[in-house]
């Protein structure tokens, strides 16, 4: 008994749902602190785990006749997780009904899950003596009176803090600001900087590394995201971890790291849907972030040109502090807003005239423009207008989308993929439409229609493209913003990565083609989504003052609309989010729709669309008689927007309460139900809770 003196409890990689969802336990010879890390054997495999507690085996509640398996290896070459880290993890995992170990993998780095004791020490080793190029100092520029004053706001007061700055203003420079403010006051201290997509890293990494580590040491700033590798991912956690790392920026996933001296917390556009996670997990970063800097007394800026409507709503209630910096550096104006009615336009139009004059007159001055159509691909889908046969998924609910390019048909769901058929496959006319438009065609149509554009050397227009389908490889996403910031591209077309956060000094016209179909939409923040969209996508044209002046050009925004009337355009016209702002949540309370509820859905995977609802229903049963039921309603459950994917049936019920509380409490008695449930409905895949989802 002597070997095994202690039960220590562990939270592994388990699902919630599982068996063995809660915290395992195993023997071994002594305590160990909470937060070390450890090998231990579950089955035939072994995993990685953070111990939670140990217990002396005298006084462990364990059934009779159980007998623990001893842990495998203890990996204290690493320093604990520390306590505020732990109350992290356990925080997420109760809010969002996952399982303690499932939220601690997620914010380990997977290449952890492989390493021995003696492997992780050399790893810490090998950093210590590890040395990098130093950048060159970054020069200081003066600040603005608006960025003086809302410093001095951070400075003077707690938070948490909206900034709500128009594009171009400076927020940037706000937060290297009150990142160095809290750095000298502290020589320990770290900072947490978050971004909402990896494609704006880079740009903003180089930032800090030209400002911070001349004077912190090149290994001060470190970024975190999946574009990573494993031992890059492992690198820069363990110089966060170990507080090397004095400054982390990355995306979602940062939220969750181990950062033991946090004192400041930056969410760069806070309101990007990009940080509440889809899959697994599904954490708010920007929601935990707020948490988090609550828990380890440290301040957290929102910061946003089109804030979220819960953040906007918070500084109504008084919850955050909201700091307004409305005037762009260096008094560059914002763009002029110009709506072209397509209601007259022939229907073939996919460019109206003016706006092909407009962009014609840039290329011609030297300048850029950007073209943003949320939809990536050649077209949409493929039509036989003989028989109505449409390139549909045969594996989802949903079109196989036309990529000319690879002369291939593309699932954006399951990803299957199939060759363009040279005919049709029911009826074989060889006359198959292409329907809708994509990014890939609007570039083809673009070099077509400015062919004879020439720029100021001389040389023909040329037009580039950014999306998922360009930027796949390695290096591809830098290559391309590099062509775009040194002037070789004139007319760049993209998707929304091409919108949120780039500064291209040369950018002087920004067009939206198509944009009404998030008006049609029946998720209820598709409004606001569109509106952010917009803003951000004007928000590239015009940036350099000097640049515009020399040019003697103003900045435009142009937007293809059926729709002008529209009151979300008609908001558009004069940058006015706050009246956006207002009508939309007046529109929300009298709906009954968030922030002034809050919500959660259940969703069932299954091999049929009516066991999926049958086990919803049969949940819905259940909770009948559950007296937390009270103050919650739940919806009937429905199909799925998309309601087969890669084969598997997909059905949702909608949970929602008049307050947080009462949703959490209902949740949490609502668990041990659907755990049972899920073995009396074998067809059911899977299920999850998502808490505070972003698509209903």
């Amino acid at each position: 008994m002597a070997c095994h003196a202690f039960v220590i409890h562990i939270a592994v990689q388990t699902p919630l749902h599982s068996n063995v969802g809660g915290l395992l336990s195993y023997t071994h010879g002594h305590a160990l602190p909470p937060g070390t890390l450890v090998r231990v054997p579950l089955g035939q495999r072994e995993l990685l785990g953070v111990v939670w507690e140990s217990v002396p085996a005298a006084h462990a509640d364990l059934p009779a006749g159980v007998a623990l398996r001893p842990l495998a290896q203890v990996l204290d070459a690493l320093a604990p997780l520390a306590a505020p880290w732990r109350q992290l993890v356990a925080f997420t995992a109760r809010y969002y009904q996952r399982s303690l170990g499932e939220i601690a993998a997620t914010a380990l780095p997977p290449a952890l899950r492989k390493l021995s004791n003696a492997q992780l020490l050399r790893r810490l080793q090998a950093k210590k003596q590890a040395a990098q190029t130093v950048p060159e100092q970054e020069k200081l520029v003066a600040l603005t009176a608006e960025q003086q004053s809302v410093i001095s706001q951070i400075e003077q007061n707690c938070g948490p803090f909206l900034l709500y700055g128009s594009t171009g203003s400076g927020k940037t420079e706000v937060y290297l600001h009150t990142v160095a403010a809290a750095l000298v006051a502290d020589p320990q201290a770290q900072a947490l900087v978050l971004v909402p997509e990896i494609n704006l890293t880079p740009q903003l990494l180089a930032r800090f590394e030209r400002r911070f580590a001349p004077t912190l040491g090149p290994q001060a700033v470190a970024s975190l995201h999946s574009g990573l590798t494993e031992a890059q991912r492992l690198k820069h956690w363990l110089a966060a971890h170990t507080g090397q790392a004095r400054i982390v920026l990355g995306t979602r996933m940062a939220v969750l790291a181990s950062l033991p001296q946090l004192k400041i917390i930056v969410v760069d556009e806070e309101h990007d849907p990009s940080f509440k996670q889809e899959e697994g997990a599904r954490y708010s970063a920007r929601d935990l972030a707020l948490w988090r800097g609550r828990d380890a007394g440290a301040k957290v800026i929102l910061g946003s040109a089109t804030p979220s409507l819960e953040s906007w709503y918070a500084c109504q209630q008084g919850r955050y502090q909201r700091l307004d910096m409305p005037s762009r550096i260096a008094a560059a104006a914002l763009p002029s807003v110009h709506l072209v009615n397509m209601r007259q336009q022939p229907k073939s139009t996919v460019f109206a005239p003016a706006l092909l004059q407009a962009i014609t007159e840039r290329i011609q001055r030297g300048e850029q423009s950007l073209v943003l159509l949320n939809r990536r691909g050649f077209a949409p889908v493929l039509w036989c207008g003989d028989c109505g046969w449409k390139s549909d998924c045969p594996h989802c609910s949903a079109h196989q989308v036309f990529h000319k390019g690879e002369r291939r048909l593309r699932c954006h769901h399951c990803s299957a993929s199939q060759a363009v058929p040279r005919h049709c496959p029911h009826c074989g006319n060889p006359d198959i439409l292409a329907l809708g438009h994509g990014t890939e065609q609007l570039q083809e149509a673009l070099e077509q229609v400015l062919r004879n554009v020439q720029r100021p050397d001389g040389q023909p227009a040329r037009i580039g493209r950014m999306d998922a389908d360009t930027t796949q490889g390695a290096g591809q996403l830098q290559a391309q913003l590099a062509h775009i910031h040194d002037g070789s591209v004139d007319v760049l077309v993209g998707t929304q990565m091409i919108a949120k956060g780039h500064d291209f000094r040369r950018m002087t016209l920004v067009a939206a083609i198509a944009p009404d179909a998030a008006l049609m939409s029946t998720g209820f923040r598709a409004p606001e989504r569109l509106f952010a969209l917009l803003m951000q996508a004007a928000g590239r044209a015009g940036r350099d003052a000097a640049f515009v002046g020399q040019q003697g050009s103003q900045p435009q925004m142009w937007i293809q609309t059926q729709q002008p009337e529209h009151p979300l355009y008609q908001a558009l016209l004069h940058h006015d989010y706050p009246g956006f702002a207002q009508q939309q949540l007046h529109e929300r309370q009298q709906a009954g729709m968030p922030p002034f509820v809050f919500q959660a859905l259940v969703r069932a995977d299954a091999k049929t669309q009516d066991a999926a609802q049958n086990f919803l229903h049969a949940a819905a049963q259940h909770a009948q008689s559950l007296p937390a039921l009270a103050g919650v309603f739940l919806y009937p459950p429905i199909p799925m927007a998309v309601q087969r994917v890669a084969n598997i049936e997909r059905a949702q019920m909608l949970i929602e309460a008049a307050s947080r509380s009462a949703l959490q409490k209902f949740l949490h008695a609502w668990q041990p139900v659907l755990h049972p449930l899920k073995k009396q409905h074998k067809t059911v895949v899977r299920w999850l809770v998502d808490v505070d989802p972003q698509s209903v």
